[in-house]
């Protein structure tokens, strides 16, 4: 891969990196009741709290989520840095550019991604 491409896909991954930092952020501050919290705004109802509760494991499950992105993201700059960036980890095949234009954290070619889902590779 060229340097001008290299220096394309690190400024995409940055700037989802940013972008994730700070969705993280926010949702940690609402799910765990931030700087705003009152205890007015504790619920009444069970009804309520069942609501509240449900509401603060689904952020909690999309942190986890972005959380895991961001490692996928930091892994990739690296790639980027060493030189092996658009090279798949598991068959060490050029990973497609419409693959990196979609998902430029992307470790694996498509391939070797749907194997892995199916869990049918290591």
């Amino acid at each position: 891969m060229k340097k001008l491409e290299m220096k394309v896909y690190k400024e995409r991954l940055l700037d989802l990196r940013a972008r994730l930092r700070g969705d993280v952020s926010s949702m940690a501050d609402a799910a765990l009741g931030g700087e705003n919290s009152e205890a007015s705004s504790m619920p009444i109802h069970m009804a309520e709290l069942g609501s509240d509760n449900f509401e603060q494991e689904f952020t909690l499950s999309l942190m986890a989520t972005e959380e895991d992105t961001l490692g996928m993201i930091e892994a990739a700059l690296e790639r980027i840095e060493n030189g092996s960036y658009g090279v798949c980890l598991s068959c060490d095949h050029s990973i497609p550019k419409t693959r990196l234009n979609a998902i430029p954290h992307a470790p694996q070619c498509v391939k070797c991604a749907s194997l892995q889902d199916r869990g049918l590779a290591g």
